[in-house]
């Protein structure tokens, strides 16, 4: 018999001659298996999706708009290598009016990224040595973690908990862990908690990484989607944060732009710099002609304001409905998330040893999806971007989730 010489060239970042060979089911994977199984099951139930991390409605009309013409011209088809001038300088513009920061040179300490996701991939090839640590907050978006174990770093985990306000505990980590660490991430508002920061978190932050020699990386995906009084709040607007970090930011969120992939990354100039030369050597930019929608996106922040209105409304819709059934939920500052602390068992039904347990309960029982996290504590994230056009559709969604969850008395 040939030797299969393919399962022994593997990587050992991927697993090796083990890749593939597994049978380890990733969570979100698990969600979409019983999502499935539960639709067969029930095909005459709806299945109310809680659990999707996107924007459920397209980018305004007039973005799209700008996109088609855009791409009709015919000088707009070359590579945009490190972008345009006309989108850095939109995304000053946004900076300045959105979040107060004044400070910015379009052409030296901001780059557009072909979505956030990519920047936070590519950011560990510009720090990371082997032996390199980088602090990441637990839970949250695992990329920038990914990507330095790639690069041979190792992560050290930060716990976000409910008693802190889901604000990492700096003063925690030791003497051996600073030595080492390059690289501290955050992500405010949070993803999966729904909690904002402050600025006096952030001045905090900003005494730390001087002290300790660290590069923050702010990722600032939704940080224009707040409500409630709560007012956009850029890590850069801080005194100082540009000499120790950077901050990425996505149209994804904040306009309904999820597929499109543009945003930027600001902030120190030498980080920028590093940051370039790295993207300039895996992608050859993003077509001009989503930067120019991109830019002109960026010039109506008020599209922003409006789609937060509509989260902050199911935000408390959903809250009061779970509140009914028993949850302890708060309406969160910022997001499309809530994040409620997992119920232990069902009176006369089953208990849950984990956040996961209890999300493939509802999924099966009740036809809603959720995502469950049980790396700090065992919790759900709800996502407020459920499908539902216009108010009357919100509220029949939500009744629909409260009368399912209703037949259940829960223990916490």
């Amino acid at each position: 018999m040939a030797t299969d010489y393919i399962q022994q060239l593997f990587a050992d970042r991927i697993g090796g001659s083990q890749f593939g060979l597994k049978d380890e089911i990733y969570k979100f994977e698990k969600i979409k298996r019983a999502k499935r199984e539960a639709i067969q099951a029930n095909p005459h139930i709806e299945l109310i999706d809680l659990g999707v991390g996107e924007p459920d409605e397209m980018a305004d009309n007039r973005i799209v708009q700008k996109l088609a013409e855009e791409a009709r011209k015919h000088e707009n088809r070359f590579y945009a290598d490190n972008g345009i001038v006309e989108f850095k300088q939109a995304a000053a513009s946004y900076m300045e009016k959105v979040f107060g920061v004044s400070h910015l040179n379009p052409e030296t300490e901001i780059n557009h990224v072909i979505g956030s996701k990519s920047a936070l991939a590519m950011l560990p090839s510009a720090f990371i040595n082997p032996c390199d640590l980088t602090i990441m907050p637990s839970p949250c978006y695992p990329i920038l973690a990914t990507h330095t174990k790639y690069c041979g770093g190792d992560v050290v985990q930060l716990p976000l908990t409910e008693e802190n306000l889901f604000l990492p505990r700096l003063d925690t980590l030791s003497d051996r862990v600073l030595e080492k660490a390059k690289l501290l991430y955050l992500n405010y508002p949070n993803n999966p908690t729904g909690a904002t920061a402050t600025a006096a978190f952030f001045e905090e932050v900003v005494r730390f990484a001087k002290k300790h020699e660290l590069i923050v990386v702010h990722d600032a995906a939704y940080s224009a989607l707040v409500f409630d009084g709560e007012q956009p709040l850029s890590f850069l607007s801080v005194p100082g944060a540009k000499d120790v970090g950077i901050e990425l930011h996505s149209l994804s969120k904040s306009f309904n732009m999820t597929g499109w992939r543009i945003g930027f990354v600001a902030g120190n100039e030498k980080l920028v710099k590093a940051f370039a030369t790295v993207k300039d050597n895996n992608d050859s930019g993003q077509f001009i002609a989503i930067q120019k929608a991109a830019a002109h996106a960026l010039a109506h922040p008020e599209i922003t304001i409006q789609t937060a209105e509509k989260y902050s409304r199911r935000h408390g819709l959903l809250v009061n409905a779970l509140s009914v059934c028993g949850f302890r939920s708060e309406k969160p500052k910022g997001s499309f998330f809530l994040y409620t602390k997992a119920p232990k068992a069902v009176v006369g039904g089953p208990s849950f040893q984990s956040a996961e347990e209890f999300s493939q309960y509802l999924i099966r029982k009740h036809l809603i999806s959720t995502v469950p996290w049980d790396e700090a504590d065992p919790y759900v994230r709800f996502s407020v971007t459920f499908q539902a056009k216009g108010i009357a559709e919100e509220f029949r969604v939500i009744q629909e989730i409260e009368n399912r969850l209703r037949r259940d008395v829960f223990i916490f």
